[in-house]
C-alpha cells in the first residue's frame, strides 16, 4: 500500500457527498483535498465538516496537481461530460451510477480511460460489502449446488418522501437509478447479461415534493424483467419508485439445485444472509468478518487507490458498469418493443476482497 494518500477530490455535493467524505475518513490510503458544486455554498459546507478547499469550478479542481482522482457524485446526466473531462485533464476517476444513459457513451468513456491510461471504476460497489461477500462465499462453495434461479426485488419507494430534490430521479427511473445494484451484483457473483424481455409502466405519475409543489413523471416507476445470464441463469428483476419499504419482497434470493440463499438488502454491508438446504428451513450464514453498519462508500475509493498503488487492476471497473449500462438499455428497448433484446458485452469479473476469500 502506498505511503503517500492518493489526493481526491469530490465533484458534486449532493446528499450522497457527505457519507462518501465521511467513510473516506477511515482510509489513510486517500487524503480529501476538496470539493466543487455547481451551488458553490454546498461545496463549502462539505469541507468546512470534512476539510480540503473549496474549488471555485471543476477546471479549477482539475487543474490541481494534488489531485489524482475524482470522485464523480454529480446528477446522472452530467456524468459522461464531467468524467471525460476529469479523463482529459490526467485524472483517475470514480463515478456514482450509472456510468452513462447509453451503451455508447459509456462504452466511450472506458475507451478514453484506456487511450489515457487512467482509471475509471464506477458504483455501485456494494458487492464488496462483508454481507455480500458472505453471500458470495457461500454461492462459490457449492453449497447451493448449480443456480439457476434469482430473484431481485428494488422497491425503493417514492423519492418525493426523502429527497428535496427529486425529478432528476424519475427522469433516470428505476431502473437507471437502482436496478443498477443487483444487476451489479449478479454478473459479479455468476456471469454476464445476454437477453433481457421486460415490461413496465407508469404506475403514479402525478406527485408532489417535500414542498407541495406538483410534478409528473413519464418514465416508468414500476419494471420487471426477465434476464437470461450467459451461463443460463435466470433472474427476475423488479425495480420500482413507487412500494417502499414497507414491503415484504426485498433482497435477493439465489436458487440451486442443492438449496437456496437469501440476503435482505442489495446494498447494506450489514444485510442478512440466511441459507437453506433443499425442503429445509433458512439458518443464519455467519459473516466473513464483522460487517460495516450500513454502506461504507469510502470503500470503492480505498480500493481503487489500493490498485494504484499495488499496480494492479481495480475490482470495479468501468467495463462492468458499461455492461450494466447495456443490459438497461435493452430492458428499456425490450419495454418499447415487447421483444426480447440481446445483450452482447462483456467485462472482466471483479474477484472476492482478500478477506471474504
Amino acid at each position: 500500500m502506498s505511503k503517500t494518500p492518493l489526493g481526491v477530490a469530490i465533484a458534486g455535493c449532493g446528499n450522497i457527498a457527505g457519507p462518501y467524505a465521511a467513510t473516506m475518513q477511515a482510509y489513510p490510503q486517500v487524503k480529501l483535498l476538496g470539493a466543487t458544486d455547481v451551488f458553490p455554498e454546498r461545496a463549502e459546507a462539505l469541507v468546512a465538516k470534512y476539510g480540503g478547499r473549496a474549488y471555485a469550478t471543476l477546471d479549477e479542481l482539475l487543474a490541481d496537481p494534488a489531485v489524482d482522482l475524482v470522485v464523480n457524485l454529480t446528477i446522472h446526466h452530467a456524468h459522461p461530460e464531467v468524467i471525460t473531462k476529469c479523463l482529459e485533464a490526467g485524472k483517475h476517476v470514480h463515478s456514482e451510477k450509472p456510468l452513462a444513459m447509453d451503451y455508447a457513451t459509456a462504452k466511450g468513456l472506458v475507451d478514453l480511460a484506456a487511450a489515457r491510461g487512467r482509471r475509471l471504476s464506477c458504483s455501485p460497489i456494494t458487492y464488496m460489502g462483508e454481507a455480500q461477500q458472505t453471500a458470495w462465499k457461500a454461492i462459490r462453495s457449492g453449497e447451493l449446488g448449480t443456480v439457476r434461479v434469482v430473484y431481485c426485488e428494488v422497491n425503493w419507494g417514492r423519492i418525493e418522501s426523502w429527497h428535496p430534490n427529486p425529478g432528476p430521479f424519475y427522469e433516470v427511473g428505476a431502473l437507471f437509478d437502482v436496478g443498477v445494484y443487483p444487476l451489479t451484483l449478479v454478473t459479479s457473483y455468476l456471469a454476464p447479461v445476454r437477453r433481457v424481455t421486460a415490461y413496465g409502466k407508469v404506475l403514479h405519475p402525478d406527485r408532489v415534493t417535500k414542498e407541495g409543489v406538483p410534478f409528473h413523471i413519464d418514465t416508468p416507476d414500476w419494471v420487471v424483467a426477465a434476464v437470461e445470464l450467459a451461463d443460463g441463469t435466470v433472474v427476475r428483476l423488479t425495480t420500482n419508485f413507487y412500494v417502499g419499504g414497507h414491503g415484504k419482497q426485498k433482497g435477493l434470493e439465489f436458487h440451486g439445485d442443492l438449496g437456496s440463499l437469501y440476503m435482505s438488502s442489495f446494498q447494506d454491508f450489514n444485510a442478512e444472509v440466511q441459507m437453506a438446504a433443499y425442503g429445509e428451513p433458512y439458518a443464519p450464514v455467519p459473516y466473513v468478518r464483522p460487517p460495516f453498519q450500513g454502506i461504507d462508500w469510502g470503500r470503492s475509493v480505498a480500493e481503487i487507490a489500493d490498485a494504484i498503488a499495488e499496480k494492479r487492476p481495480q475490482r470495479a471497473t468501468g467495463a462492468q458498469a458499461a455492461h450494466v449500462v447495456e443490459v438497461c438499455c435493452a430492458i428499456s428497448e425490450s419495454l418499447a418493443t415487447g421483444r426480447p433484446v440481446e445483450v452482447t458485452s462483456t467485462f472482466a469479473p471483479p474477484w472476492p476482497m482478500d478477506w471474504g476469500k
